[in-house]
């Protein structure tokens, strides 16, 4: 068989670049799109402006003005950026309709077969570019392989607005030079725990048997021990039925303080939005996962009557079901929100439980 064409298109700092295109007062400016700081914010996307300050996503927008006193924080325009994405995909969907968007600002193509009969994946990735530059005034970057995952960390090689081709002949080099910390899906806990098992690059996790891989590192060794030998065989899934759209995180430091729970929860629940959003989704039920330090594990979850349809209203039952947990004083290592019950229509009573 022919190998695949894969296509991960990533937008370059996709709420912050629209709103430098929106407002010229922005233009060349470090400007970040997230909470203010007096209001315990946190940075959804910081310009390029602003990252050569050393601010990135996820990052409290008080250490954000820290590092940047004459920041411009913009408030965040979900709407607008959900339409921008849809344009996106419209884009998209003039060379393939075998699109799987991840969230608002990227998504995977399989252009095997595209539609227009260019027969280059790079040819196309070229024009997707450029349609997007021309038609939207902003810029994306591209990584091309035969798999999803080369396909998504190639896309990170080059930002902003580039494009990295990782052929077949090349996979096997490029995964065995390629840092852990840079294995999409690999976070800095695992990371760590790679390096203190001597674990720095693809090659070194090579040298370790699908056993040893499982045991340190549970099911996911399984999909490492394929990946760094270049084997990735998940398709691009178009019409998959979506049953639940969540994020966790598991953090470097047990949290024990609740101003810092709480504002890793707003950070997880940015993300779960920003998903819906890309899926356009809205769910009557969310859940919060709670791992403590001694690895003993909770949910709480909440049926709302309607679906929550804004971040407002599930970052508000985030926390409120954080509260009703019983934390008592425990250090927490990892949270997850999840959003779900999509598809009903039926009549829905509030509920609170705890399993």
């Amino acid at each position: 068989m022919e190998p695949r064409k894969i296509i991960h298109i990533d937008m370059d700092a996709f709420y912050a670049s629209i709103e430098q295109r929106d407002n010229p007062l922005y233009k060349d400016k470090p400007i970040v799109v997230g909470g203010l700081p007096d209001q315990r914010g946190v940075v959804a996307t910081a310009s390029y402006e602003a990252r050569r300050f050393g601010i990135r996503s996820a990052m409290s927008s008080r250490k954000a003005l820290a590092l940047c006193p004459q920041l411009i924080f913009v408030k965040p325009r979900f709407e607008v950026y959900k339409q921008v994405s849809k344009q996106i995909r419209d884009i998209f969907k003039r060379y393939t309709d075998f699109i799987e968007p991840m969230s608002l600002d990227e998504a995977y193509l399989d252009v095997s077969q595209d539609k227009l009969g260019i027969c280059s994946a790079i040819e196309i990735a070229k024009q997707i570019k450029e349609a997007i530059n021309d038609e939207l005034n902003l810029t994306a970057s591209a990584g091309i392989s035969t798999c999803k995952f080369i396909a998504k960390v190639a896309s990170d090689l080059n930002k902003p607005n580039g494009l990295t081709f990782i052929g077949p002949s090349k996979i096997e080099n490029f995964i065995e030079n390629l840092p852990v910390q840079k294995f999409h899906g690999v976070g800095k806990v695992t990371a760590q725990k790679m390096n203190k098992l001597g674990i720095y690059t693809g090659a070194d996790l090579k040298h370790l048997t699908k056993y040893d891989l499982v045991k340190h590192f549970g099911k996911s060794g399984n999909f490492y021990f394929d990946i760094v030998r270049g084997i990735d065989n998940r398709p691009v899934r178009p019409f998959r039925k979506v049953k639940s759209v969540g994020a966790e995180d598991t953090f470097n430091t047990d949290l024990f303080l609740i101003s810092e729970i709480i504002d890793e929860l707003k950070i997880i629940v940015r993300k779960v939005y920003d998903r819906l959003l890309s899926k356009s989704l809205k769910g009557n039920t969310i859940t919060v996962k709670i791992k403590f330090s001694d690895f003993k594990q909770i949910t709480r979850n909440y049926t709302h009557i309607a679906p929550l349809s804004s971040i407002e209203q599930i970052e508000k039952y985030a926390i409120d079901l954080l509260h009703a947990a019983p934390i008592n004083g425990k250090s927490i290592r990892l949270l997850g929100v999840a959003i779900s019950n999509f598809y009903t229509n039926k009549p829905l009573k509030n509920q609170l439980s705890l399993f």
